[in-house]
């Protein structure tokens, strides 16, 4: 079958590439299956076609187990980016936010430094965010410690997981899920979790059901999915505006009380 391929003659730098690269990192032995890469090239990134298919409530808990085994494979660092990987970014191909990269040891200083004051940044330089929001997102970096949770090694993340980067396929009668579109970094597990619950992933509670059989998350982590959702819904806010800027703000105020 025909491949499926995705273009933009101005798209930044190694962008494609960088897709690519994550792409095949993220394909490791008894994890998800992941889009296979055809052919990339400066302005473009070809992949295998998709056949679509019905989620189904077996095919989502064998998502959940093979999501704990990707993140079990793990990354250099909090904030790594896949070999070959020159730059990260997140969001649409048409308007991506880059998105830092280097090796952080732990995860608090990387989702302040790395994630959300560079995301507030872009906010303000797009004035989407204003000063208020500034001292509001200072708050949750100060408490981040506080709020983090036990610690845990980096995890191999998607980086962008939210339902519609899950595709469904027919494998043979069977359905399976696919993984498209990343923004591949070493994070922390539970955040690729909480973007599928930010948008809704169809059979979610097997997902978690299927995850928890392979790796259980720390206690708290139900605690922790509104954290764990900030980065991604403040990405939205610069993105898109309207009502993401109000949750953002919603988000910001529960975080920082």
């Amino acid at each position: 079958m025909a491949g499926f391929r995705k273009s933009r003659t101005d798209a930044p730098e190694g962008f494609f590439a960088t897709e690519a690269a994550g792409l095949r990192w993220l394909a490791v032995g008894g994890g998800p299956r992941v889009a296979r890469v055809v052919e990339v090239g400066p302005g473009h990134l070809d992949l295998e076609r998709v056949t679509p298919a019905t989620p189904t409530a077996d095919a989502a808990r064998d998502l959940g187990r093979r999501l704990a085994v990707l993140h079990d494979a793990g990354a250099d660092g909090f904030g790594a980016l896949p070999p070959g990987a020159g730059a990260g970014w997140v969001g649409p191909l048409d308007d991506p936010l880059e998105m830092a990269a280097g090796s952080w040891t732990d995860w608090s200083t990387f989702y302040a430094d790395a994630r959300l004051r560079p995301v507030l940044a872009q906010g303000r330089r797009r004035g989407v965010f204003g000063p208020d929001d500034e001292t509001a997102f200072e708050r949750v970096c100060e408490r981040l410690p506080r709020l983090a949770g036990p610690a845990e090694p980096p995890a191999r993340l998607h980086g962008d997981l939210w339902s519609g980067n899950v595709l469904w396929s027919d494998a043979g009668g069977a359905t399976e899920a696919v993984l498209v579109d990343p923004a591949a970094h070493g994070g922390h597990r539970e955040a690729d979790l909480a973007m599928l619950a930010l948008f809704g992933a169809p059979h979610l509670d097997e997902i978690l059901a299927g995850y928890a059989e392979v790796h259980p998350l720390c206690p708290g982590a139900a605690g922790r999915v509104p954290l764990h959702q900030l980065y991604p819904l403040a990405v939205h806010a610069v993105l898109f505006g309207g009502g993401y800027v109000a949750s953002t703000r919603r988000s910001l105020a529960q975080l920082g009380a």
